[in-house]
């Protein structure tokens, strides 16, 4: 007879089972999940040192204060009233462009904003720095903004009437003197500048067109009124890149014929100049000035009627062609940054000077065909 031990009835032990493990591919797809929500996170609140433009509200000049598009309201006012003087009925719009700024040193965008604004063909990322210089607080940009836009009405007003014909005092005065350059100790805050080597000086245009002409290295002979009385100063101008300059900050001082007031609160900056002229004299004169069309524009103006480049044209062109128009008035110094960003259905005209934009809307209003007149390329 077979004996069995206690260790022969014992059940034969059984193989543990095998640790069930992840596959390789399902933990890093979760490590994956895991870096995307963080980077999602930072995105989403950590500033980026960046500010956004994008299309900001459009104002008809022929219109009221209140943007294009917006509700009626109770207390809108004429954008341009002239009191005194016959205005006349006005149709279509000139539009003037303004661009919205997202963020500023206190209160930057965040990196989300920032990146879905890169890939917005209406929108620009500029480095905060480039719009508030370092050491300028958003409370002094404004202030700066809101003295150009005041500037630049006082220059379209002039502009205006001086293409309608309208005479009055104008003066180039000196405001501002720069220690240590040519004009410190020659020059004081406040003479007028009448004449560079005998020719006479109408606007700051014509100035720096005169003192560049006399070029560096030789003195120019200055005409000024000092207190009331007329004298002569010579100043040898220093070359400043590919100009010359005296050291001197110059404005115009104008006596209006009659009283023309614009209305446009809570916007910055001199780029609406070239409008406003337009807007003036379409009120002044009897002809409706664009023939009904609905056309757009931008540019600083002086009292010449020399029209300038501004920033952040392509927002421009957008809110322009947001707001209907298929026309646009660009100054032809911003031709390069137009070129290959302008929006679908808008053409745009390139203009140096007020009668340049005078010409398109002359060409707009006989219907007389527009293809002779410079625009900038579309590509």
């Amino acid at each position: 007879m077979a004996l069995f031990t206690d260790d022969d009835l014992r059940p034969e032990p059984s193989t543990p089972p095998e640790r069930i493990r992840p596959k390789r591919s399902v933990v890093v797809g979760w490590s994956f999940v895991g870096a995307a929500f963080v980077l999602t996170l930072v995105l989403a609140l950590v500033p980026a040192p960046y500010v956004i433009e994008q299309p900001g509200p459009v104002f008809n000049t022929l219109g009221t204060d209140q943007p294009v598009g917006s509700a009626p309201a109770k207390d809108a006012k004429p954008l341009i009233v002239i009191p005194s003087q016959k205005t006349y009925p006005t149709a279509g719009s000139l539009d003037l462009l303004t661009v919205s700024l997202v963020g500023n040193p206190d209160s930057l965008p965040s990196w989300f904003e920032v990146a879905a604004a890169w890939l917005t063909p209406s929108k620009a990322v500029l480095p905060v720095d480039a719009v508030f210089p370092p050491g300028t607080t958003t409370q002094q940009s404004n202030q700066e903004n809101a003295q150009e836009m005041v500037d630049s009405q006082q220059d379209a007003i002039a502009a205006a009437l001086n293409e309608l014909g309208y005479t009055y005092p104008q003066e180039v005065i000196v405001k501002q003197i720069l220690k240590g350059s040519p004009a410190d100790g020659v020059l004081k805050v406040n003479d007028e500048i009448i004449t560079v080597n005998g020719v006479h000086v109408p606007g700051v245009q014509t100035l720096r067109d005169l003192l560049k002409a006399n070029g560096s290295g030789k003195p120019a002979t200055i005409g000024i009124i000092r207190a009331g009385a007329p004298s002569t100063v010579q100043i040898t101008p220093e070359k400043s890149g590919p100009t010359v300059i005296v050291g001197i900050g110059a404005g115009m001082h104008y006596t209006f014929p009659f009283d023309v007031t614009i209305q446009l609160n809570n916007v910055g900056g001199p780029s609406a100049g070239q409008m406003f002229a337009l807007g003036i004299i379409d009120k002044l004169t009897p002809n409706k000035l664009n023939g009904g069309e609905h056309v757009a524009g931008t540019g600083t103006i002086d009292n010449e009627g020399n029209v300038g480049a501004i920033g952040g044209i392509q927002q421009k062109m957008y809110g322009a062609r947001q707001a209907g128009n298929s026309w646009f008035l660009a100054p032809q110094s911003n031709c390069d940054e137009v070129t290959g960003h302008i929006p679908a259905g808008l053409k745009v005209f390139a203009v140096k000077t007020l009668d340049d934009s005078l010409a398109v809307m002359k060409a707009l209003s006989s219907h007389s065909g527009t293809a002779a007149l410079p625009t900038c390329p579309a590509s």
